[in-house]
Order: C-alpha cells, then sequence, then structure tokens
C-alpha cells in the first residue's frame, strides 16, 4: 500500500522530531545541566550515523562494511565509539571556559566531517554509505512498517529522557549543577570538576550517536551531506534555547516547535515562484531566527525554563 501525502509528512515529521529530541536532550545535559558549550554536535552525529551504517549495511562498495550487523550491534558500536571519542576530546577541552569551548568543538567537528568526505576507503567518500537496514524491516511492510519505526524512535526519546531525568534528580545531577553555578564553590567543598565535566560531555555524545545512528536508519543511506552544522547543530541550539535549557521537557518542546515550523516551510516553498525557491533554506534561517527572537522576548528561559529546586526535597534527599 502507497503512503499517502499526509501520513508520509505525519510520520517523518513525528521521526525527524524524535531525531532531534534525542540531540535535545543530550545537549541539555551538557549545557542544561553541565553548562558546556558543545558547538561541534554535528561532529558526534556523524560518527555514530556511520559507525551504525558501517556495522549494520548489508553490502559495501569501495569501503569498509557490509558487516551484516543486527541493529542494536550497530547502534552499541556507535555509542562506544562516540563515547570514546567524546572523552579524548573532553580530557583535552572540557577545561576550557564556555567560549573557548565552543570554538574546540566546531574545529573538532570540522576535523571529522572532512575526515568522513576524505577517507573513501572508510566512509565511500562523498557517496556515501547505501544499504542500511531499518529496525524490524522483514516483519513489517508499508504503512505499518513506517508507524513502526516511529514508535521505535520515541522509545529511544522516552530512554533518553528516562535516564537524563534520573542523572538531573541524582546527587550526581546536583553536583554538576552547582559546578555549573559556580565551579570555584564546588571545588573548595572537594568536587572533582574535571571529572564531572567529562563525565557529562562522554554522556551527551554517546546520545548524540545514538541519534545520528536513527537518521542513518531511517533514511537507509548517509552521506557528509547531512552532517551540516546548520541542519543539526544550529537547529539543536535553537530547538533547546526555545523549549528552556535545563528542563528535559522543554528540550523536548522545544523539537517538537521548531522542527515543526521547519517542515511546515518546507511545504510552502512549493507554492512560491521559481526564482523565490531557490532561496528557500535562507527564508527558513530567517523565519527559525525570528521565532527565537519571539520567544526570548516572552519567555527569556525558554517557553518551558528550568525549575528552582524546592528545599523540602532537597532535605529529603
Amino acid at each position: 500500500m502507497e503512503l499517502s501525502g499526509l501520513f508520509f509528512y505525519f510520520v517523518s515529521f513525528l521521526t525527524m522530531a524524535g531525531i532531534y529530541a534525542v540531540i535535545c536532550l543530550a545537549l541539555n545535559i551538557q549545557w542544561g545541566f553541565g553548562g558546556l558549550f558543545n558547538a561541534g554536535i554535528a561532529g558526534f552525529y556523524a560518527i555514530g550515523a556511520y559507525s551504525a551504517a558501517i556495522i549494520t549495511s548489508t553490502t559495501a562498495s569501495n569501503n569498509v562494511g557490509g558487516f551484516q550487523q543486527p541493529i542494536f550491534v550497530g547502534m552499541a558500536v556507535a555509542a562506544v565509539i562516540a563515547g570514546l571519542v567524546g572523552w579524548g576530546i573532553a580530557r583535552l577541552c572540557v577545561s576550557l571556559k564556555s567560549d573557548y569551548l565552543a570554538m574546540a568543538t566546531i574545529g573538532i567537528a570540522e576535523i571529522i566531517r572532512l575526515i568522513i568526505v576524505n577517507e573513501e576507503w572508510l566512509t565511500n567518500g562523498s557517496l556515501g554509505v547505501s544499504n542500511i537496514p531499518r529496525p524490524f524491516e522483514g516483519m513489517f511492510k508499508g504503512q505499518t512498517a513506517e508507524i513502526v519505526f516511529v514508535l521505535f524512535v520515541w522509545m529511544i526519546v522516552l530512554l533518553t529522557y528516562f535516564i537524563s531525568h534520573r542523572l538531573h534528580k541524582s546527587p550526581w545531577g546536583r553536583a554538576l549543577r552547582a559546578i555549573r553555578d559556580n565551579e570555584d564553590a564546588a571545588e573548595s567543598i572537594g568536587k572533582d570538576t574535571h571529572s564531572f565535566r567529562t563525565q557529562t560531555f562522554v554522556i551527551g555524545a554517546i546520545f548524540m550517536a545514538l541519534a545520528g545512528a536513527l537518521s542513518a536508519h531511517y533514511f537507509k543511506y548517509f552521506s557528509p551531506d547531512a552532517t551540516e552544522p546548520i541542519l543539526i547543530t544550529f537547529l539543536a541550539w535553537v530547538m533547546l534555547i526555545a523549549g528552556g535549557s535545563g528542563n528535559n521537557k522543554g528540550a523536548i518542546a522545544g523539537a517538537l516547535i521548531v522542527w515543526a515550523i521547519w517542515s511546515m516551510t518546507e511545504i510552502l516553498t512549493g507554492f512560491l515562484p521559481s526564482e523565490w525557491a531557490t532561496r528557500s533554506s535562507y527564508m527558513r534561517m530567517l523565519l527559525i531566527g525570528l521565532f527565537l527572537q519571539f520567544v526570548l522576548q516572552r519567555y527569556r528561559s525558554g517557553v518551558l525554563p528550568e525549575r528552582a529546586p524546592k528545599l523540602d526535597k532537597l532535605r529529603r534527599s
């Protein structure tokens, strides 16, 4: 059965919104909880996508791949590789202040992108990796398969939310927020700020990689074009800021709202004259920027801002 236009749009919207929700939750762990300004999100997203694609792809042309491993194995490998890369970067960079950390992570993400483009033996270069399977692909067909994949993506979203929520409420999360708010005071009471920041960066990198793996399995193909910072890093930051930094629900809400605007403007470009349609990507960025300005003028901390902890709950914990 062929998908109707409306059904396909709805499924595509929920799938991509879920993938961005995972990225936003990961960024919320790094920035919202730990104050780490990671501007290299696209790099970890790419690591996850290519790792999962290489491990699970059914065939490979001129690159490493075609191992035909189960999808969960591919996602596990993606998480491990991203965690190791994140640990190496964190050991070098997390002591930097926010602006310098942002510049460092931008540079590292660009290095990762150049490796992906130029190391054809590993990633097939600009041609990308194809023949990437979807979860439960042989069990379901047509619209049912699309719905199953949406449910799979949102199961990952809920898992990410649950882990992030537990981390936020734990003593580890409280110590992390103390470091974020006043690093000198946290160090004075014996907190190893470098260790906490490293752990935070690694955890966020792992979930960003899982989002990349989900994207690769959704499109069944992945190329360097899908790792453009403006599509990954920029949108993720807009989503988190608009939704509410420090609030997991705000991260998910921001992903849904901003992706709704982004995807609806894509539909509207079909009604524009040809000379305007070629400039549609710039117009979409302009609309996203105007939306962010609108939100920040009315909700300075986002639609669902971080809530201050209640004293009675702190005493019980």
